[in-house]
């Protein structure tokens, strides 16, 4: 009998492995067919396919990491934002910046690896103080200091030099567009240069 070991929980490529493995086994066991291949191709041939299936499962697997392109995103809820990131970081997904990103889109630079974030052409960024919900102060812009000095703390150190030598994070909205001060910040998509 197989010595059982925990070795933690399996990744997603390794239970799509697991199960091909087992259901291929238990096919062979049975004497059944898988998709009747295995009389028309012989075992050899099946074990061929099996094989190739295995090799490939990393790929199949790796094609689940999507894209998250941004085109005219011009923020809103800080907490909203943070959560939405922190989901795209855990998938692996790549972040295109591909128009504009203005406000708590920003925080993407700061939660999403910053090798997995790019702009293309299009791209523009645009910062300013966060505020409280104009719904709540009936119509009146409140910058908030707490929320400032928490966006702050997610942005890359590049970053907060840019926004220090053009006066830091003030009520009114600072843009980068395309170009070298941006690259400076963000990696061009190289497929789209």
């Amino acid at each position: 009998m197989p010595l059982a070991v925990d070795i933690g929980p399996l990744t997603k490529l390794e239970q799509n492995q697991a199960k091909l493995s087992t259901n291929l086994q238990a096919s062979h066991r049975s004497g059944s067919s898988v998709w009747g291949l295995d009389v028309a191709l012989g075992a050899g041939g099946m074990r061929r396919i099996a094989f190739a299936a295995l090799i490939l499962a990393p790929v199949w697997n790796f094609a689940a990491a999507a894209d998250y392109r941004i085109t005219q995103d011009y923020g809103g809820s800080i907490e909203r934002y943070k959560a939405k990131y922190a989901t795209i970081r855990d998938r692996g997904e790549r972040v295109i910046i591909d128009g504009v990103c203005n406000s708590a889109c920003t925080l993407v630079l700061g939660i999403v690896p910053r090798n997995r974030v790019c702009v293309t052409p299009r791209a523009s960024l645009g910062f300013h103080m966060p505020y409280y919900d104009m719904a709540a102060t009936d119509g009146v812009k409140i910058v908030s200091y707490v929320g400032t000095a928490d966006f702050m703390s997610y942005y890359p150190e590049d970053l907060k030099d840019w926004l220090r030598r053009h006066g830091g994070l003030t009520a009114d909205m600072k843009k980068i567009k395309n170009g070298p001060e941006l690259w400076a910040i963000v990696d061009p998509c190289p497929e789209e240069f």
